[in-house]
């Protein structure tokens, strides 16, 4: 797995140089242990970011079986704000409603993104104006671009032509989205998709067995293609 903080020595700005070099001992003093956890982001806005709950143990457990990752079963919980973001090399972000970064949360999930982290953000009905709005705090010099279905995320152990779509709201199509650093992939944010429902308990949805299936096979390429990358 690949998750290591970039050379930032020739930032402009001092200060966020010292901030990512503190991160980069933080890592490998206190965080290597958690090197192989994943963590659901928890913001602030009254939205709700512990939506699904099922969703991230059932992808962990799908994705040790059949991609032979290594990752603790439970799945922490992180605040955006916190340095504690930066031993984990995925976040997870879903919700149905507001959500909220404060300045220094912006600033510190961007510090963690480009650093080396990766956001994962799945749309559940509600989200999208939110979480377009806050991002935009976070890079203000980046757009969501959609990425084409060539991309390698799409072609991993499993390979699509189409994103899955588990859920049906607005009649439009499962779209996936990226922010991009310096050409890096940083945020996955699928759209109309509602991925992270196709990963939660059978009984949660009754989805067939099929949607179920290829949600997880997609939520199992953008974690290996996170660790790759």
């Amino acid at each position: 797995m690949k998750f290591q903080i970039r050379n930032s020595l020739y930032h402009k700005n001092k200060q966020f140089v010292l901030i990512t070099l503190l991160h980069v001992f933080f890592i490998f003093t206190s965080g290597i242990t958690n090197a192989q956890q994943i963590a659901i982001l928890k913001y602030e806005g009254g939205g709700d970011w512990y939506a699904n709950p099922t969703a991230l143990p059932n992808l962990i457990t799908y994705s040790n079986k059949n991609i032979h990752t290594k990752i603790d079963k439970k799945p922490a919980t992180v605040d955006v704000s916190s340095s504690e973001i930066f031993n984990y090399p995925i976040v997870f972000l879903t919700g149905h409603g507001n959500v909220f970064f404060s300045e220094d949360a912006a600033q510190n999930l961007r510090n963690y993104l480009i650093s080396g982290g990766f956001l994962q953000i799945s749309d559940n009905y509600g989200l999208d104006p939110y979480i377009r709005k806050e991002m935009k705090k976070v890079f203000p010099e980046l757009e969501f671009l959609e990425i084409p279905m060539d991309h390698p995320i799409y072609h991993q152990k499993y390979d699509f032509t189409t994103l899955p779509k588990i859920h049906e709201h607005n009649n439009k199509p499962p779209q996936g989205f990226g922010l991009f650093n310096k050409g890096r992939l940083i945020c996955y944010y699928d759209f109309e998709s509602d991925l992270s429902d196709g990963w939660e308990d059978e009984e949660v949805h009754n989805d067939p067995y099929e949607i179920r299936l290829k949600a997880l096979q997609m939520g199992a390429n953008i974690i290996s293609y996170t660790f790759k990358n």
